[in-house]
């Protein structure tokens, strides 16, 4: 009973900042810190959508949040925004590096522009809200989670510009934790499976344009809550790691020590490819 009730209060008028709060995980994660009685800094670009998640808040959670226009790949606007956090809250002991897009199409059909667009967002839109939060960060010991995927460690076809941001991801914040050791701030990866969201129907295709073919068939699906749930629950915790879905642990497995077999057997699977089937 301790414990819990111990639980229930770590995030008690923390400030807590999530990028790209306003659908998908990044939705979820904002409704379930609001829970745990934390105050809420929403980044997205969608304006109306962020006054009626903060209305929404208020309302019903009684919660203290504010919702910034701001896109993370524009590293001005991200300094501005964490400015405003910072003078409303005072400080800022979690930041979500939840933001990010993704594609579908070969390395050789996809324009270089893509590959940019991709990288400024999934990569230097974590890179630009780290640098900006991290003083406030150390201040408080806090902590940073990165959504990563199950691509950070393990490949996907026709998703070469997106399965780069996560391992870079990876490359970035495992150096980040290592310097940051004895600060008292946590880092923690997290490596979803397959989410219930709109990131892939929204998916680039290699021209620029979003997709107009429905998303890939690839099994079982989580939900935004269950995987916002799990985050959070990591939090509480201040793990380093969180690998969730029941086929991500075959995934690094096959993919580090048997590379032939994963790609001959777990690959096609993953990338939402029929037997025989190219997918495109």
């Amino acid at each position: 009973m301790y414990r819990k009730v111990f639980a229930s209060k770590v995030f008690e008028r923390k400030v807590v900042v999530v990028t790209g709060g306003c659908a998908g995980i990044g939705r979820a994660l904002v409704m379930r810190f609001a829970q745990a009685g934390a105050r809420l800094a929403i980044l997205d670009l969608q304006e109306a959508a962020l006054e009626s998640l903060v209305q929404h808040l208020g309302d019903h959670l009684g919660c203290e949040a504010i919702g910034l226009v701001c896109d993370v790949a524009d590293a001005e606007s991200v300094q501005q925004a964490m400015a405003l956090v910072t003078e409303r809250f005072g400080g800022i002991d979690l930041l979500l590096n939840n933001a990010g897009i993704t594609h579908r199409s070969t390395f050789a059909e996809t324009e270089l522009a893509v590959f940019q667009r991709i990288m400024a967002v999934n990569y230097f839109g974590a890179v630009h809200c780290t640098k900006a939060a991290l003083p406030g960060l150390i201040a408080r010991r806090g902590q940073v989670i990165v959504l990563s995927s199950l691509s950070g460690f393990a490949p996907l076809l026709y998703r070469s510009a997106y399965n780069a941001s996560k391992h870079a991801l990876h490359g970035l914040f495992e150096t980040l934790r290592a310097e940051l050791k004895g600060s008292g701030v946590n880092v923690m990866l997290v490596c979803p499976g397959f989410t219930a969201t709109d990131l892939r129907k929204n998916a680039l295709v290699g021209d620029g344009s979003v997709t107009q073919q429905p998303p890939l068939a690839i099994g079982k699906i989580a939900s935004a809550q269950d995987v916002a749930e799990a985050i959070y629950q990591g939090a509480l915790r201040r793990r380093r790691l969180l690998v969730l879905s029941n086929i991500n642990w075959r995934a690094r497995l096959l993919a580090r020590f048997f590379p032939r077999l994963f790609e001959r057997v777990l690959l096609p699977r993953l990338s939402g490819l029929k037997p025989g089937s190219t997918g495109r």
